[in-house]
């Protein structure tokens, strides 16, 4: 199939498309990469009546340090976190994450804003920024607001963003010498969405512990603490996390749990605080 009949506009800048996003009146659409929003149009899943490409934004393609925060523009693509942005302020996580994204024609033109605003429990974004804490900017006619990630994904494909609101950056958190982290997922095979997804972050020099699980039927379950995170190196703290969250699939509580324990033999292979340069 083919998508429905609509209008198209190219928006020069943030506050343009959110005049346009206002008028619409919930009938219009932003895309970057249109990997996500493009299948779904064809499908007839979607049928805005007006779409809206910020892919050109100067403004949203950004990344640098601010404020001792990496910021990255929402039209980012993954390709080029992949080959390096952010490599130095998460230590290598945010590239490795992008790497393991679909395949390289896809990550050409997925962004970060995109993945964030489509909230599928199974996109590496959603978890990285839910582990990471990072910070979600969005702009509306009401304003500017920041919307911290676990916040921000309120269900499967449901987020806090407005019809009228637009994702226009991402802060992350710049990693110490002494953090380190791990990141495991298990798909059917490489460039499919994750069936089960852990990552870990610690950061003794910040007294941060923290573990997400994703690919879930929701948004991904956080846990904060160090001795929260090392609970769940044991079965016994894994049924009592399964539990909570619900998840009762044997299948699906098996592949979190051998997630779980890959995940924490990476953590345990990095180097250690005190070898750390």
């Amino acid at each position: 199939m083919k998508a429905a009949d609509l209008q198209y506009a190219a928006c020069a800048e943030p506050a343009e498309a959110v005049g346009r996003l206002a008028a619409a009146e919930g009938m219009a659409k932003v895309c970057a990469g249109t990997q996500s929003l493009g299948p779904m149009m064809n499908l007839r899943l979607a049928q805005p009546a007006l779409l809206l490409d910020v892919s050109r934004m100067p403004a949203l393609t950004r990344a640098g340090l601010r404020d001792g925060r990496f910021v990255t523009g929402a039209a980012l693509t993954h390709a080029r976190v992949e080959d390096g942005e952010g490599a130095a302020p998460s230590r290598g996580l945010l590239p490795q994450v992008a790497a393991g994204i679909a395949y390289r024609a896809v990550r050409n033109r997925g962004t970060l804003g995109g993945s964030l605003a489509h909230a599928d429990p199974a996109a590496d974004w959603v978890s990285t920024a839910c582990l990471l804490d990072a910070g979600i900017h969005v702009l509306g006619p009401r304003g500017a607001r920041r919307v911290a990630a676990t916040d921000f994904f309120l269900a499967a494909f449901t987020t806090a963003l407005a019809d009228d609101e637009l994702i226009v950056e991402i802060d992350w958190p710049v990693l110490s010498p002494q953090a380190r982290w791990a990141y495991r997922k298990q798909c059917r095979k490489p460039g499919e969405f994750a069936e089960a997804m852990v990552a870990i972050w610690t950061d003794p020099a910040q007294a941060i512990a923290r573990l997400v699980i994703g690919a879930l039927d929701g948004a991904p379950a956080v846990v904060s603490g160090a001795a929260e995170v090392a609970a769940l190196r044991e079965r016994a703290g894994q049924t009592a996390l399964f539990d909570a969250i619900g998840l009762t699939d044997p299948y699906r509580r098996q592949l979190q749990s051998v997630m779980l324990a890959r995940a924490f033999a990476q953590l345990d292979a990095r180097p250690g605080p005190e070898t750390t340069p």
